[in-house]
């Protein structure tokens, strides 16, 4: 890893455990506040105040860089390196009490031809005592609880049959949904984890295939490294490499294309 890697993967962790300080102080506390978002998508205290802790940070030890941040909008995203945050993914979950939440924090850089990767990531997932990260060339890890980093990699399954498939719900699937009812019939077995934990564990091995059909930005850039590092890939679902493509399907690389295939639509 080189030395300025080495420096933005140190400063995403850095991020990550401010916003753990804070989601976690917040969770299931008895006075979080709750508002609604133009999108009807919910938005907590917990939301605001992790996201201004970790653009606090950026701004202090990265002042050259962009921002992209679910609550707050972009600030230089036009710029060569700009860092992309989802304070929580997983709102709702974490305004229930369900555990299965997490901040996401990724780096992208933009080349010379204008194509963009994420270089750095961070899942972070207090309530489920696991972190996940990776940084480019370098691998991918998760920390469970106080244990030492395990390398991760993902499953060598071949064939959709022995393969489990994880999604949020069938909300948003559109023209696609009898493809999708179709693939999961085919698959051994399914399970609606949803959000960001699906595909972390696409790249722990333990699932094959994890997919949904509208996302942002802010909610795939930390993933998308992180399934990369681990051997596997991460698309739109119509197989474009990489986060801007407005869903996320994360495969173990192997049923990747058939994953593909199965939810084409006809155009």
């Amino acid at each position: 890893m080189s030395t300025r890697r080495g420096e933005d993967l140190a400063l995403a962790l850095r991020l990550a455990d401010a916003a753990d300080a804070i989601t976690l102080s917040r969770y299931q506390a008895i006075d979080l506040t709750v508002t609604t978002k133009p999108d009807n998508t919910p938005v907590t205290d917990a939301d605001k105040s992790s996201e201004d802790a970790i653009r606090s940070l950026l701004r202090a030890h990265r002042p050259d860089d962009g921002i992209v941040g679910e609550e707050f909008g972009s600030e230089g995203s036009d710029k060569e390196r700009y860092w992309v945050i989802d304070p929580i993914d997983g709102t709702k979950n974490f305004l229930r009490g369900v555990p299965t939440w997490a901040t996401l924090i990724g780096l992208m850089e933009r080349s010379a031809d204008g194509s963009e990767k994420v270089v750095v990531g961070v899942v972070s997932a207090p309530a489920l005592y696991r972190r996940w990260y990776a940084s480019e060339s370098s691998g991918a890890f998760v920390v469970v609880s106080t244990d030492l980093p395990k390398r991760l990699s993902v499953s060598a399954v071949s064939q959709i049959e022995d393969a489990s498939i994880s999604y949020s719900d069938f909300a948003g699937w559109g023209e696609r949904l009898p493809h999708f009812h179709s693939l999961l019939e085919s698959a051994w077995r399914t399970r609606g984890l949803g959000d960001f934990w699906s595909h972390m564990l696409v790249a722990e091995g333990a699932l094959e295939i994890a997919v949904e059909p509208k996302l942002a930005l802010w909610d795939m850039a930390a993933l998308d490294i992180i399934v990369r590092e681990a051997g596997g890939r991460f698309t739109n679902l119509d197989g474009v490499d990489g986060s801007h493509g407005g869903s996320g399907l994360s495969t173990n690389g192997a049923l990747h294309q058939y994953a593909v295939d199965a939810l084409k639509i006809a155009r």
